[in-house]
């Protein structure tokens, strides 16, 4: 049974070395949008009580919200213990971030004047192994900080399953005050 009263999920969130850089990949880069920024420690009571961290850790962060549906929180902390690596998509904790663009091969040209950015590999084109998606053409890169990044182009796909997007925003939820 799922928890009570999940209305929808509000951001996800990356821990990044170096937060001017990150913020300015997701703006510049990938069109994003600074919502606000914010601090938080060091503070030996709540850091270790709520974020699960050592007394001396704090932290800087940014929102930011990637047209348009889809808010991005980086943090940038700071702390004794630090593990200095981003988990890779094999290691525990591993991730990456998917983005539906309308020509991939157009997107593996535009990265190539980013040198934030690498491309893995080359394009790759889902054959008839997984024929719900055949045709869907998509490409890995990968951060110089380690966020993988996933551009996929559904164009080609001739009846893809049912995948949440632009359709499915007219959705209205009940009003919050509603239930007060």
């Amino acid at each position: 049974m799922p928890l009570p009263g999940i209305r929808w999920v509000d951001h996800v969130a990356f821990t990044v070395p170096d937060l001017e850089a990150a913020t300015k990949l997701f703006t510049e880069l990938l069109g994003g949008e600074e919502l606000y920024r914010s601090t938080r420690g060091p503070d030996a009571a709540f850091m270790p009580l709520h974020f699960g961290v050592p007394e001396d850790a704090h932290l800087e962060l940014r929102m930011l919200r990637l047209p348009p549906n889809l808010n991005v929180e980086l943090f940038q902390w700071w702390s004794s213990d630090q593990a200095p690596s981003f988990p890779r998509p094999s290691d525990a904790g591993g991730h990456h971030l998917a983005f539906v663009v309308e020509d991939v091969d157009e997107v593996v040209a535009a990265i190539e004047d980013h040198s934030c950015v690498k491309v893995l590999g080359h394009r790759k084109e889902v054959a008839g192994d997984s024929p719900s998606v055949a045709g869907n053409r998509w490409v890995y890169a990968r951060t110089d900080w380690g966020l993988v990044l996933e551009f996929v182009d559904r164009s080609r796909v001739i009846n893809p399953p049912h995948l949440v997007g632009p359709a499915d925003w007219t959705i209205t939820l009940p009003s919050l005050k509603d239930n007060a």
